[in-house]
């Protein structure tokens, strides 16, 4: 028999070599996790440098600009869209007939660039491209997905936190939009949440073959790492699932114009009560070859689409879209104050709410015609909303923006009326994510 004072001291041994076993297992699996996280991460830097030089092409030039872009001047045939298969060993195309009743009076005020601001500016032969940076991808989801905007899934758009003020045509067969929008600095509350103001020039369906052209201003803490408008462009031909890109961060759009950098911060910029400031859009399908334009303010063509990037808008686009989107990813449970356009709503009218004005469409016989039989519509008015009008001066225009949260924002009745019409849009459509 064992007595009772060896059983303690049996029991206190195993307990001691339990618990010593216990902390050099966790002892051990820590150091092994600590060994492969950054084994990880190296493969990830690696990938990120393997994305960055097929991204970043050899620069004749840089240009430093003020707000901490490396702006890098590179030989036009060296532009990412040439990596395309279908474009490599070409040239840029000659400019296109530009639409018929155009005018560059319509009292647009010229916008520039900060980058521009230094009196440099980028030789003969090259294009200026916004250098993309470790620090750029490394804010975004995944390597895979940077420059790229997220697959939607849901069809009712209020439901995966994108909110809109909007003016839109459909109905018809459209080949162009062209509208004057004024640039603001609207407060982005979260990394992961952007504000913008932008044309859609969109056809096909929302299941798998949606196709649009996407071009405006955007503020996205994300993608550029800071709060500044800027000057950008989308494109899409499957819903957003493996096709297109922002600005030129993959290959498809070929920029032609070395005075305007995509993805570049704009000024001046307007302000309350102050200053207005605005860019005009020109969006358009050349006649001749089919590819799909940009125009920049008065006369500057920042360069196109090609047509054999979609399948839809090889032909025409099935409806435009003028407006202002944002996200919401509700910040502690509630709506979030990220604002849209100036912050302001429409009802304060000039100087206050931010607008699209002298809103035209291009028709069949590349003309420049009104933006007929505009429908208004914002899915959370008690948040952001939008009033519209025509006159002599402004022709088809609208007013739109919001603060975002606020003591009306949102009213649980309001956000069910607006997705019944929203519902019927998408249905109507058969289009929704050009929401996105």
């Amino acid at each position: 028999m064992f007595s009772s004072s060896f059983l303690r001291l049996i029991l206190l041994l195993c307990l001691v070599s339990s618990s010593f076993s216990s902390t050099t297992s966790s002892s051990n699996s820590t150091a092994a996790d600590q060994t492969l996280r950054p084994q990880e991460e190296l493969q990830k830097l690696t990938l990120i440098r393997q994305e960055l030089d097929k991204i970043n092409k050899p620069a004749v030039k840089t240009i430093q600009s003020s707000d901490g872009d490396k702006i890098d001047c590179v030989s036009t045939h060296q532009q990412p869209a040439f990596d395309h298969p279908l474009l490599q060993g070409q040239k840029p195309l000659d400019p296109p007939e530009i639409p018929k009743g155009y005018s560059e009076d319509d009292g647009s005020y010229e916008n520039s660039q900060l980058w521009s601001l230094s009196g440099e500016s980028c030789p003969e032969g090259t294009i200026p491209i916004r250098r993309t940076t470790e620090q750029d991808m490394l804010r975004a989801s995944s390597v895979q997905r940077f420059g790229r905007k997220i697959r939607r899934v849901k069809r009712d758009s209020t439901n995966n936190g994108h909110e809109h003020a909007v003016g839109y045509v459909t109905g018809r067969q459209y080949y162009g939009a062209k509208a004057s929008i004024n640039v603001w600095s609207p407060r982005v509350t979260s990394q992961y949440e952007f504000g913008l103001s932008q044309i859609w020039v969109i056809a096909g369906s929302f299941t798998h073959d949606l196709n649009t052209i996407e071009a405006g201003w955007q503020i996205s803490p994300e993608l550029y790492g800071d709060t500044y408008p800027r000057f950008f462009t989308y494109w899409t031909s499957d819903a957003y699932r493996t096709t297109g890109c922002y600005n030129l961060l993959c290959s498809g759009f070929v920029q032609t114009n070395r005075r305007i950098a995509i993805g570049a911060a704009i000024s001046p910029r307007s302000s309350y009560k102050g200053g207005q400031f605005d860019i005009s859009l020109l969006i358009w399908k050349d006649p001749k070859h089919g590819h799909w334009w940009l125009q920049f303010g008065s006369g500057a063509l920042v360069g196109y689409w090609p047509a054999f990037l979609f399948t839809h808008l090889k032909q025409h686009g099935s409806m435009v879209q003028f407006g202002g989107e944002i996200v919401n990813n509700r910040p502690g449970g509630s709506h979030t104050t990220t604002q849209m356009g100036s912050g302001h709503f429409a009802g304060e009218g000039f100087g206050k709410a931010s607008y699209f004005r002298n809103l035209q469409i291009v028709d069949w016989d590349n003309t420049l015609i009104p933006a007929s039989n505009l429908k208004i519509l914002a899915d959370h008015p008690n948040c952001y909303d939008i009033r519209g009008g025509t006159n002599r001066v402004w022709g088809n225009y609208f007013y739109y923006g919001g603060p975002g949260k606020n003591p009306r924002c949102p009213l649980k009745n309001q956000e069910n009326k607006s997705r019944k019409r929203l519902l019927i849009i998408i249905l109507t459509c058969s289009a929704h994510e050009f929401w996105d």
